[in-house]
């Protein structure tokens, strides 16, 4: 291996960077500069401006990128954010919205289209509830704050109901007025937390449908992966697998933790009896790292983004990932 090399990155702070972020875990051969962020703010500068060596990255930009040849990232199958969504969706209460099925012709606001958390809900919506994804009208922009858009620009098919709010309207004011009938995002819109208009969570009881949701299909949906700018692993081969075993490492070093009763490392009383219930209903591995694990689920994201337009050739869920990885495992 060739004398140590320096390198930025970019992620957000969990359980599962922090021994990465603190310098309890090391690349070997690598130094990292590590500059904690938000996702919305760490994805916008990666795919815009190329601004750092390693990133944490939305799956749906990546698969929109990695498909249409511009990607400037090539994907670790290391997975820091996963997320259940069925709590994602908010809606009026006064609109006759009891369920999924329910949702068919309504206007429906959105961050991004290209967001990862949307990608998932317009899939579980089409695929686990029959919905019609395409006869729903969607609405992009800010949920609090005006003028953002899509942090890469796309080109979907004509026959997508798919446009941006003005630029001076937010998702959450345009709920709260009623001028659309539900949103989708990862953050509840402030007229939900203050109870200030007449919205609530599609499923209230979201823990009980998102567990049904992974008994039915074996997905804790994927968001977030690691990636590495191409040029990088092309001129370090070994360091894709290197940054892999850290960041796995890193992942154990996290899920130990929970079940440690003498001091709780986790802000909640019943911490370990919860990590309990979820190798009860998850299994032994609950947030699985390697490609092989997770192929399956990856797939069906790709998929998810072919029905909604963001793709238009045939991509395998290998080209996401640098070759050197796709057969390591934890």
């Amino acid at each position: 291996m060739p004398e140590t090399i320096r390198l930025s990155l970019a992620c957000t702070s969990s359980d599962r960077t922090r021994p990465i972020i603190d310098g309890r875990v090391e690349a070997p051969g690598v130094s990292l500069t590590v500059l904690p962020g938000e996702p919305e703010d760490i994805f916008r500068r990666a795919l815009r401006d190329r601004a750092f060596d390693v990133t944490e990255l939305s799956m749906g930009s990546h698969i929109v990128t990695t498909a249409r040849g511009d990607a400037p990232y090539i994907g670790i199958p290391v997975f820091p954010s996963r997320a259940f969504r069925h709590s994602a969706i908010y809606v009026r209460t006064d609109r006759g919205i009891r369920g999924a099925a329910d949702l068919a012709g309504k206007r429906i606001g959105l961050p991004e289209y290209q967001q990862t958390a949307a990608l998932w809900v317009r899939g579980i919506l089409r695929e686990h509830y029959g919905v019609d994804t395409r006869g729903i009208a969607w609405r992009t922009g800010g949920m609090e704050e005006a003028g953002l858009g899509e942090r890469v620009a796309l080109k979907l098919p004509p026959d997508l109901d798919v446009r941006p709010i003005g630029p001076g309207e937010t998702l959450n004011a345009l709920l709260a007025a009623g001028e659309i009938d539900a949103v989708v995002g990862p953050r509840p819109p402030s007229c939900f937390v203050a109870r200030s208009a007449p919205v609530d969570r599609l499923y209230p009881d979201y823990r009980t449908e998102e567990e049904s949701y992974f008994r039915a299909t074996g997905f804790f949906p994927i968001m977030h992966c690691v990636a590495l700018r191409k040029e990088l692993a092309a001129e370090h081969p070994w360091l894709p697998l290197e940054l892999f075993r850290s960041f796995a490492k890193a992942r154990a070093l996290a899920l130990s933790e929970l079940s440690l009763v003498n001091v709780l490392r986790v802000s909640l009383p019943w911490i370990a009896a919860e990590a309990e219930a979820q190798s009860r209903i998850m299994g032994g591995d609950p947030w699985p790292y390697g490609f092989r694990r997770n192929r399956e689920e990856v797939a069906a994201m790709i998929r998810f983004a072919a029905a909604d337009g963001l793709t238009s050739r045939n991509l395998q869920p290998e080209e996401l990932f640098h070759p050197s990885v796709l057969d390591a495992a934890p």
